[in-house]
């Protein structure tokens, strides 16, 4: 079974797997572009060169240039020239703000609400499936998650959902709900937890984590699936109200929660 040490290299297989009918540069950016927001592509890394990441995703290779162009252009990617050169990561957080509230003022409501369906089917089927073939090892290394949690920043809050959320997926013993958790964290992962830039929803969601260690470790497998599709609902409730409030110009502080 995978362990939660292995996470970030298997989030970031995901990244440079292969596009479902891909082909178009559109795609390819706006998967290394959630990889960057998520925090998956970290400040600086070094991306795979031209050739290779048009082989790991799958499409040809003038589509990868053209994706890595626009990239450049909105400043996520550095390219450098020389003996050490190469395309490399350039994390700005308040540019990955900007194109995530952008990227949520493109989606429809219904875009939303299906993605909310789509990814509490399989994080409450996991969640379901976890309590029924949890190991006390498992329970263990599911509270370490929660212990090391950094609430105190969007990102940490993010990254510990998504460790958790993968976790449990490992735990279902099920490589196709794995896969697809990380699938499904790598394409929207930035935009379904958007509620996490406020500290209440970063609580939230640790309440919600430790309601899910105890429905497990009771062997509640309908208690845990069901805490695990309430948390998923709660953030695409924030993501509409968050949409509404962005398409009528209101200042933050004015969206009512």
């Amino acid at each position: 079974m995978p362990q939660a040490t292995g996470r970030a290299d298997a989030a970031r297989a995901v990244v440079f797997s292969p596009l479902e009918g891909a082909g178009r540069a559109e795609l390819v950016e706006q998967r290394i572009t959630d990889a960057i927001v998520a925090g998956v592509l970290r400040d600086g890394e070094r991306l795979p060169s031209e050739s290779d990441l048009a082989r790991s995703l799958g499409v040809a290779v003038v589509t990868a240039r053209e994706a890595l162009l626009s990239l450049r252009d909105k400043g996520l990617v550095l390219t450098r020239r020389g003996r050490d050169g190469g395309s490399f990561v350039t994390h700005d957080r308040e540019a990955s703000m900007r194109m995530v509230d952008e990227r949520l003022r493109a989606q429809s409501r219904i875009e939303l609400r299906d993605l909310s369906l789509h990814y509490a089917a399989i994080a409450g089927m996991a969640a379901e499936v976890a309590a029924d073939r949890a190991s006390d090892d498992d329970l263990t290394s599911l509270a370490e998650i929660d212990a090391r949690a950094d609430l105190a920043t969007p990102g940490g809050a993010r990254r510990a959902v998504g460790r958790f959320q993968l976790e449990i997926a490992a735990v279902s013993q099920s490589p196709r709900l794995v896969h697809e958790e990380l699938r499904l964290q790598a394409e929207s992962g930035p935009l379904l937890w958007l509620c996490l830039r406020e500290q209440a929803y970063r609580d939230r969601s640790r309440q919600a984590r430790l309601e899910v260690i105890e429905a497990i470790r009771v062997v509640a497998p309908e208690r845990a699936r069901q805490i695990t599709t309430d948390h998923i609902a709660s953030a695409t409730e924030w993501l509409i109200d968050e949409k509404v409030r962005l398409e009528s110009g209101a200042p933050a502080d004015e969206r009512k929660e």
